[in-house]
């Protein structure tokens, strides 16, 4: 896939700290677009251990600010060209993304965003029950339920990605290009010098470096506290849990906010469900049984044929939030360190 590298070297023109979706789409963009090879992603696990392979691997731009939206329409238009670029396989499959409303207050949220879209380029439209019930003739839309579904911002673009598949095709054509990954490589101290970042320390010996890239998700603010940085983040869990595989009846992905729940289905079957946040800060991985407790119920008020489907996995990633909600990302008060960071939730969608 890539090539096993030997010693670190002692010096290299560009250090990225983080083997995830950021990090490695950074090498390859730097490598591509700008010619600079001399560059070492650094990984303290495995290639793609952390968010990256964690997420949900949705994959949308119909947001409601005109900054949010456009950014990911832009997104959303590198994922479609980027198999080809990388030459690998993504598996990137756009079958739509339904938001579902349950109140009238839902729907006028849902006719502006779908205005703030359709200014802006992006498909996406306020459509109602019978055409949700084209769209996926799976779904409970009866009325006597608890969350009564009165309509749904539809996003024809919106589809499911394969997020081992992007950090492999990413990371195949970083080191074809001369880029050096090392897996197994923890940062442990960052080396400063009259304002300006001169290397790092790491488990495997100390190496020297002009520029330093934090792309860390999760771990952001332990890393840039390293260097002596300081981010207005904090980090949560975000929870997920796929079943045992069915044959395929969902095509679309659904999402419901006043719910706490969205729900897809993989290339091999299995539902993929997740929720919001948890609220409380923590590095904690561990799965909670009151997630799967109420993200199971609302799946089944949802799709209540799946009563008897049983649970295959579930886990947690780590998500780094900013109070506004907006990425941090650029440089820093320290010469020639560089973050990317306070992705939240939209981290994968912005590689």
């Amino acid at each position: 896939m890539w090539r096993r590298r030997g010693e670190l070297k002692r010096r290299y023109d560009v250090v990225i700290v983080g083997g995830g979706s950021h990090g490695l789409a950074v090498a390859y963009y730097l490598a591509r677009n700008h010619g600079i090879t001399d560059v070492a992603v650094l990984e303290q696990s495995y290639i793609g251990s952390g968010a990256a392979g964690r997420n949900t691997t949705i994959i949308r731009s119909n947001y409601r600010t005109p900054e949010g939206a456009e950014f990911y329409r832009r997104s959303v238009a590198l994922y479609e060209r980027l198999s080809l670029d990388l030459d690998f396989n993504l598996l990137f499959s756009q079958h739509g993304h339904l938001t579902l409303a349950h109140s009238e207050r839902a729907l006028v949220t849902m006719t502006e965003r779908a205005e703030v879209n359709q200014l802006l380029g992006i498909s996406s439209r306020l459509v109602y029950p019978p055409e949700i019930a084209r769209l996926c003739p799976v779904l409970d839309l009866s009325e006597n339920v608890t969350w009564p579904i009165m309509g749904a911002l539809y996003h024809p673009p919106g589809g499911i990605i394969r997020h081992d598949a992007v950090v492999w095709g990413l990371a195949r054509a970083a080191d074809r290009r001369g880029v050096e990954i090392h897996p197994y490589t923890e940062v442990t101290g960052i080396e400063r010098s009259n304002g300006k970042v001169t290397g790092v320390r790491t488990s495997r010996g100390g190496i020297e470096c002009d520029t330093l890239v934090s792309a860390t998700a999760g771990w952001s603010s332990l890393v840039c506290g390293l260097a002596g940085v300081r981010l207005p983040i904090t980090t949560h869990i975000l929870q997920a849990f796929v079943t045992e595989p069915v044959k395929p009846f969902l095509d679309v992905i659904i999402v419901s906010s006043q719910m706490h729940v969205y729900i897809s289905q993989t290339d091999r079957g299995e539902l993929l469900i997740g929720a919001e946040i948890e609220p409380y800060t923590t590095y904690n991985g561990a799965s909670t049984f009151p997630f799967l407790e109420y993200s199971a119920r609302h799946t089944l008020e949802l799709f209540p044929q799946l009563e008897r489907l049983n649970v295959l996995r579930q886990w947690t990633g780590l998500c780094d939030l900013s109070p506004d909600y907006s990425p941090i990302l650029g440089p820093t008060e320290l010469e020639g360190f560089l973050v990317s960071a306070g992705w939240g939730t939209y981290g994968f969608k912005a590689a």
